[in-house]
C-alpha cells in the first residue's frame, strides 16, 4: 500500500512549494529512489525543470520531462508518468490517478486558500480509502 505524507509548507507560494520539492527530490535521489514530479499543467512542469537546473549552485539533478528518457527523476502532468513506481511528489491540485502504483507518495502544500482547499480533499480522499498518512509541518 502507498505511503503518503503530507509535507505542509509555511509559505504561501506555489514557487516556494516547488523549491521544496526540489530539495526534497535531491534528498530521494541521493538515497537511491526514483522520483516522478508531479504538475498541473505544461508550464508548471516546464518552470520545474529550470528550477531543478537553478536551486542549489552546487548540485545537479538527472531528470527529464520525457517518459522515454531513464533519468532517476522525471517531471511532467497528465496521465503519463513512465515507468517510475518508486517516490511520487505531487505538486498537483488533483490526485494523480496513477498514485497507487507508488511506493510513496508525499503531497506538497503551501499556505495558498486553493492549495489549502484541494488538499484537504486529497487528504479525505486518501483517508476514506484507508492509506497510512502523515503529515509534516515544514517551517520557512
Amino acid at each position: 500500500m502507498t505511503r503518503i505524507d503530507f509535507h505542509i509548507l509555511s509559505l504561501n507560494s506555489s514557487e516556494a512549494a516547488m523549491h521544496y520539492a526540489c530539495r526534497f527530490t535531491e534528498k530521494a535521489w541521493r538515497a537511491g529512489h526514483q522520483v516522478y514530479l508531479h504538475c498541473d499543467d505544461v508550464e508548471m512542469t516546464e518552470a520545474l525543470d529550470v528550477m531543478l537546473w537553478q536551486y542549489r549552485d552546487e548540485s545537479f539533478i538527472p531528470h527529464s520531462r520525457h517518459p522515454a528518457d531513464q533519468h532517476p527523476v522525471l517531471v511532467g502532468c497528465g496521465d503519463h508518468a513512465g515507468e517510475h513506481c518508486d517516490v511520487l511528489v505531487n505538486l498537483a491540485k488533483e490526485t494523480p490517478t496513477f498514485f497507487s502504483r507508488f511506493k510513496r507518495l508525499a503531497e506538497i502544500v503551501n499556505q495558498e486558500d486553493n492549495c489549502l482547499s484541494a488538499s484537504r480533499e486529497r487528504y479525505s480522499f486518501y483517508k476514506n480509502r484507508g492509506y497510512p498518512l502523515k503529515t509534516h509541518t515544514i517551517k520557512g
